[in-house]
């Protein structure tokens, strides 16, 4: 393919990365400038690119400064020229499917180098194929050269739905399922995070310390250890999701939790959807991470929903999310779609550097369903596969847990037991059995007995 790609002086950098992709996918690049760090004005390259593609030089272009925004302005004002601003995966491929764009413009300051390029792919590899999306790009180009409104704030998700069904003719009352779930695609896009994607959990091999917890709480499961004499101070906190997810969880209660978590070290605070940003505000600046749940506790939302949810907890500021998955589905054999209903999540964490935890509520499922869900959670590339909401009729067993790492630990994916954990003692024995994170409401006990407790190794 012909590709027009250009840039700003702030864009530069990102430019050339693109541009050395491009090329060894082998495209043809027909590179507009700027061709260096000094400083430019946008508008002369944006509509370098806009015209190479209006003209047939090329038959897509990619522009970049440093939001993207005022680049796509300056583009849609060419004749021809359908710009589109993408930050996601979602608006990537929105933007080739419903809007036939056909120059993409990328902000520099917005988004780093894996994901522009991650981007740059799903714009390139999209087609827009269906009738009604063709009519609609038919009367985009009848506007001629008139600028589409620019919008200065994301609207409601209930504005945005009515603004797209009423696009289409139809009232809300009267939405379909497919309906429905494309108004829910299209929100998902613009709901949706910004960042380079991260895909791994946390790393005992780049963490000393996490390390040292391990020798001090595992050393009965090791075939040998470290040369220690007498005992071993067992700190578990840094493995503990501070955790308060009942329904009548108050204000002061979440607040307390926060103060708790700072105090002790937890890994996270982990909290409904609701407290999220209270949480995200409270935790600034401790290390301690912001987690909320997706689904929750049933798991029986459409992965649309789910997705959208946790696309709005990562803006809120999470960087963790449990999501639950459809047990029902997965019981009744339906494994496509409970890969579909895990992956709307995973994506979504990674278009917003979170990370994402799959809950399979082990007290429901036999050894064959645990198996096959964990491979499925490893197929969407999740971080974390975790044993229970706690709201079901067990919680974590060792034996659950054995299995599980079993299935996953060799993705680099890592284990969460949560559910029924009240004790020192149970903590260790589902670290002993592979999990690296603890999920407890008794997080402070937990600590307080660790305190007193020594382990021999």
């Amino acid at each position: 393919m012909k590709i027009a790609i250009g840039a700003d002086h702030g864009g530069f950098d990102l430019k050339t990365k693109l541009v050395e992709h491009l090329a060894g996918s082998d495209h043809q690049v027909l590179d507009q400038g700027t061709t260096s760090t000094a400083a430019v004005d946008y508008p002369v390259f944006a509509r370098k690119v806009a015209e190479a593609v209006s003209a047939g030089q090329a038959e897509r272009g990619i522009m970049i400064d440093g939001a993207g925004i005022g680049s796509s302005m300056v583009a849609n004002k060419v004749p021809g020229v359908r710009a589109a601003m993408a930050y996601d995966l979602s608006s990537a491929r929105n933007g080739r499917e419903h809007n036939d764009a056909n120059l993409l413009t990328l902000g520099a300051g917005l988004i780093g180098s894996s994901l522009a390029t991650q981007i740059v792919d799903v714009f390139l590899a999209t087609e827009c194929t269906e009738p009604r999306h063709k009519r609609r790009v038919a009367m985009i180009t009848h506007l001629g050269t008139t600028p589409a409104p620019v919008v200065s704030a994301v609207p409601s998700a209930t504005a945005l739905a009515g603004s797209l069904a009423a696009s289409a003719g139809i009232g809300l009352a009267n939405l379909s399922e497919e309906d429905l779930a494309r108004i829910m695609e299209s929100l998902t896009g613009l709901l949706g995070g910004s960042g380079d994607a991260w895909h791994g959990g946390p790393c005992v091999d780049s963490c000393p310390d996490t390390a040292r917890q391990f020798i001090e709480l595992g050393a009965r499961m090791l075939s040998a250890g470290p040369d220690t004499t007498g005992t071993i101070p067992a700190d578990v906190a840094g493995y503990i999701d501070h955790t308060i997810l009942k329904p009548d969880a108050s204000r002061d209660m979440v607040d307390r939790m926060v103060a708790e978590a700072r105090e002790h070290s937890f890994r996270s605070v982990c909290v409904n959807p609701c407290w999220v940003s209270a949480v995200a505000d409270g935790l600034r600046g401790s290390g301690v991470l912001t987690c909320s749940v997706v689904g929750f506790p049933l798991g029986a939302n459409t992965p649309d929903i789910k997705g959208m949810e946790a696309r709005k907890a990562i803006r809120d500021g999470a960087k963790e999310i449990d999501m639950v998955i459809n047990v029902g589905r997965l019981k009744g054999g339906d494994d496509d779609f409970v890969f579909k209903d895990i992956l709307a999540v995973t994506e979504a964490c990674r278009d917003g550097s979170a990370v994402s935890k799959v809950i399979i509520e082990t007290a429901l499922l036999t050894d064959d369903e645990k198996t096959r869900v964990c491979e499925l959670a490893k197929r969407a590339r999740a971080n974390f596969v975790k044993t229970s909401t706690g709201f079901a009729s067990g919680g974590a067993t060792a034996d659950d847990v054995a299995l599980m790492a079993a299935v996953v630990r060799g993705a680099g994916m890592e284990v969460k037991a949560s559910g029924g954990i009240k004790s020192y003692e149970d903590a260790q024995r589902m670290i002993a059995a592979g999990a690296t994170r603890i999920g407890a409401s008794a997080s402070i006990a937990i600590v307080q007995e660790a305190q007193k407790a020594t382990v021999t190794a």
